[in-house]
């Protein structure tokens, strides 16, 4: 998803958030809007389409339940906190919440465990810096950059609060991801024709 500001450089809310029109996506970062692209391209579609099918088959029945975009995750630096404090609201490609608590009508309302974000060329600096500080600092356990054009996998782990040096994954690797049990992703399947 392609991002730029656009509404002006006013720190928002959450609450005024829900005000917007329905059929735009926006991301709140810190108080920053920035609108997203249309659709993404048909590569980043069965990327997506096949992470989230293999962890849907495996969390089936479990207690952890996988989301993908559009779905609203709202982090604040304070836990409960009101719409009109809350100021970032992301919606990342796929997402796995472990703590049912922190599911409601409107998302995620917390950092979820695992966060994929899949790349274009118009996403990767903003993946890999704005939304790479923001998940380290919220506490999401497990993040993975996924680049479709190059059939590679990035994936983050927090360490005593901080996301130390990459795991890297190519096209005919496995990724084993023991924060969701015993899977195993088989990146043939989902980088294959």
């Amino acid at each position: 998803m392609g991002y730029a500001l656009e509404k002006s450089e006013q720190k928002w809310s959450y609450a005024d958030y829900l005000t917007w029109a329905e059929g735009e996506r926006w991301e709140l970062i810190d108080g920053v809007a920035y609108a997203m692209s249309p659709a993404p391209g048909r590569l980043h579609q069965e990327v997506s389409g096949a992470l989230f099918y293999l962890l849907y088959a495996h969390l089936k029945g479990k207690p952890c339940n996988v989301y993908d975009a559009p779905f609203d995750v709202r982090l604040a630096e304070q836990s409960g906190a009101s719409d009109n404090y809350v100021d970032t609201v992301v919606q990342p490609d796929i997402l796995v919440v472990c703590d049912k608590e922190k599911l409601d009508d409107r998302g995620c309302n917390g950092a979820p465990d695992l966060i994929i974000e899949i790349t274009s060329p118009s996403t990767g600096k903003m993946d890999l810096t704005v939304k790479f500080d923001l998940y380290e600092r919220s506490g999401v356990k497990e993040y993975w950059i996924v680049h479709p054009e190059e059939k590679t996998v990035m994936v983050f782990k927090l360490h005593q609060r901080k996301y130390g040096v990459p795991e890297r994954y190519a096209d005919t690797d496995k990724i084993a991801v023991p924060l969701l049990g015993e899977l195993v992703v088989d990146l043939a399947e989902v980088f294959g024709e």
